[in-house]
């Protein structure tokens, strides 16, 4: 991080977290944010469901919710972009404050509820953007008040798939009511149904992957694995944020919503180690949780992921921490002379379990 990040970080932690978050956008949109370019090399270059990854160091969903900047995110170092939540139609979310930090615990919580412009708004910012500078997903969500919310991802695919690279089912945020009880096995499968069915549809069918809470037990695990090697799934994010608080040292750890953050790291990679064995490796995996360094993205990829995700981070290490971690990574795949990040998937997986 440079001189000018720094005091940029610093500037915008003295102000309400949300507001915060907004400016960020729009300097990105401004361009007033320097940019370091995407890194790569023969290590780094990843196959991750038939996406070409220059690196597999992604941007989590959440941070760029109405893709207003998918053009500078492509330009930051991440080897892969995902925006959103979407839902069908436009949200407010939930009251504010909704967002919280967690500077103690470099952590965060938040109950923002899906707040989200819609599908329609989102589609035409996705449909003008240019094409082919790193994958771009899209988080599909659904409305609060859906009477049929499992129907809602399948629509939001509809509306957003012909201009997006891979797409992610959501239903693991803990702050739209009820939605984490669409992980069960029936629920699930209906609803991957439609999904599936939906993908299929699209002139160019995309990867769709299913993104889990971490606060599943075994057999729920067990029954989400089945379900996701029937269904044609592309594979599985873990993990969403936490309703766990253990730990935490922060005066806002009482506030209710998704822990995201450092305090993650283990309860996830615990999660994703798990799903690896279950899955035999037969089925990629996305490690998201905690990570803020080139150790932890390489901890969770040799638990068992293809490739990571991270935002929470970003609130404390800034845009820079991308291609930092894309490079760390690089060194360390030399360092332990292996040729690819495909030869560390799963190598400390048992250590884990």
């Amino acid at each position: 991080m440079n001189l000018l990040e720094r005091l940029g970080l610093l500037a915008l932690h003295r102000l309400d977290p949300e507001r915060a978050h907004g400016l960020s956008i729009k300097a990105l949109e401004m361009g007033l944010v320097p940019l370091s370019g995407v890194f790569t090399s023969p290590r780094l270059a990843t196959q991750l469901a038939g996406l070409s990854l220059a690196n597999p160091v992604g941007l989590a969903a959440g941070f760029d919710k109405n893709a207003n900047v998918v053009g500078p995110l492509s330009r930051a170092g991440f080897g892969f972009v995902e925006v959103g939540a979407a839902t069908p139609r436009p949200q407010e979310g939930n009251p504010q404050p909704r967002l919280y930090r967690l500077t103690a615990d470099r952590a965060a919580i938040n109950r923002f509820g899906f707040n989200n412009q819609g599908a329609d708004v989102i589609a035409a910012r996705l449909r003008a953007r240019t094409a082919g500078l790193v994958p771009v997903g899209l988080n599909l969500g659904a409305n609060k008040t859906s009477t049929d919310r499992a129907a809602d991802f399948a629509r939001v695919l509809a509306v957003c798939g012909p201009y997006v690279d891979f797409a992610t089912v959501n239903v693991s945020s803990p702050n739209t009511e009820k939605l984490r009880d669409l992980q069960g096995r029936a629920a699930l499968t209906a609803l991957l149904a439609g999904v599936m069915d939906t993908r299929n549809g699209l002139a160019r069918p995309i990867p769709i992957f299913l993104k889990i809470a971490p606060d599943l037990n075994h057999d729920e695990l067990a029954e989400i694995v089945e379900v996701a090697m029937t269904s044609g799934l592309a594979g599985i994010v873990a993990t969403n944020t936490t309703l766990s608080r253990d730990g935490l040292q922060s005066p806002h750890k009482g506030e209710a919503g998704g822990l995201s953050g450092a305090p993650l790291f283990e309860k996830s990679t615990r999660v994703l180690a798990t799903l690896s064995k279950l899955t035999d490796g037969k089925l990629p995996l996305v490690g998201v949780g905690g990570i803020s360094t080139a150790d932890q993205a390489y901890a969770k990829i040799r638990a068992g992921a293809s490739a990571v995700q991270f935002y929470t981070a970003m609130v404390y290490g800034g845009l820079s921490l991308a291609a930092d971690i894309a490079r760390g990574l690089d060194a360390l795949l030399q360092r332990d002379g292996l040729a690819s990040v495909g030869d560390a998937v799963g190598l400390d997986r048992d250590l884990w379990l």
